[in-house]
């Protein structure tokens, strides 16, 4: 017995007919009739009443329609796990992504790329940013998205691409004067004591110094009372009436313990958050291409 008699039974079975198999098959009726058969012999049962037409099964052989069926599925599941595998889509992508991002449409994307390669597991590590960078280049993710904190335009051996801006907004009590605005801009925020959300758990960074200088064109320097790459905790404290911050706009759906947070679009120029897709130059992992090209825009 092998697969290709499994196969032509399962023709004859269908269309009631060897010469219509042998067609669908491009061999003779001839062969057809052999390879039936020699099925049989190999059962060791009949499975097919050739007095009728069209051709029809013997109850053994409607036993062995549904087995030959689930036969061939499983070896043709098998065979496409295997091209898969061989091309490297199989096994694990270790992605990184800085705090707040599980906000944004990342699990949306997770989700589509897990539906069509479902044998990579896609192992997901919340870092804040300068541990994510230290990371890819240690080899201890394969991607990582971010909002660079250490320049990584400058790293020789990375490659990467802006997945997005997305736009900033400014966190305030319920309570706080600013609150009913449509939008504000950094000039309206001069008085406030601000909670400063940093992309780095290190303090002064590159990402850190970007949004300093912002406020310095605005024409002040800032009143920070905290530094925090903790997005939750700032967000509690804003709650508890201690300062405001500016926040990416994914942290809108959050809603543990910032019943009394309003977000309010922030106004002016270069004011959002560049995401980053990053990943190692010489990494030939095929599945983290697919990955790549999956995103929209990339």
């Amino acid at each position: 017995m092998n697969l290709n008699q499994l196969r032509y039974f399962v023709s004859v079975a269908e269309n009631g007919s060897f010469t219509k198999a042998a067609v669908q098959h491009f061999i003779s009726q001839t062969a057809i009739t052999q390879q039936m058969h020699a099925l049989e012999e190999s059962v060791g049962a009949k499975l097919l009443d050739r007095n009728n037409r069209p051709v029809l099964l013997t109850p053994a052989g409607k036993v062995f329609l549904k087995e030959a069926r689930e036969i061939l599925g499983k070896m043709d599941a098998a065979l496409l796990r295997t091209r898969e595998a061989s091309t490297g889509l199989e096994g694990e992508l270790r992605l990184g992504y800085t705090k707040g991002y599980e906000h944004s449409d990342l699990p949306r994307y997770l989700r589509t790329f897990h539906r069509d390669y479902p044998n990579v597991l896609i192992s997901c590590y919340r870092c804040d940013t300068d541990m994510l960078a230290s990371g890819l280049i240690n080899g201890d993710y394969d991607v990582i998205f971010t909002w660079d904190s250490t320049n990584l335009r400058q790293e020789e051996t990375l490659d990467m691409k802006v997945v997005e801006h997305v736009p900033l907004r400014v966190a305030l009590s319920a309570a706080h004067p600013l609150a009913r605005r449509s939008e504000l801009t950094r000039r309206d925020l001069k008085q406030e004591n601000i909670l400063f959300m940093s992309p780095s758990g290190t303090g002064d960074s590159f990402g850190d110094a970007y949004y300093i200088k912002l406020y310095q064109q605005a024409g002040y320097q800032p009143n920070i009372l905290l530094r925090s790459n903790d997005m939750e905790s700032i967000l509690m404290m804003v709650a508890a009436e201690e300062g405001i911050s500016i926040v990416p706009e994914y942290s809108h759906p959050w809603d543990v313990g910032t019943e009394n947070v309003v977000f309010v679009p922030l106004a002016g120029e270069g004011e959002t958050e560049e995401i980053l897709i990053v990943w190692r130059k010489n990494d030939d992992h095929p599945a983290l291409k697919h990955f790549i090209q999956a995103l929209p825009g990339c």
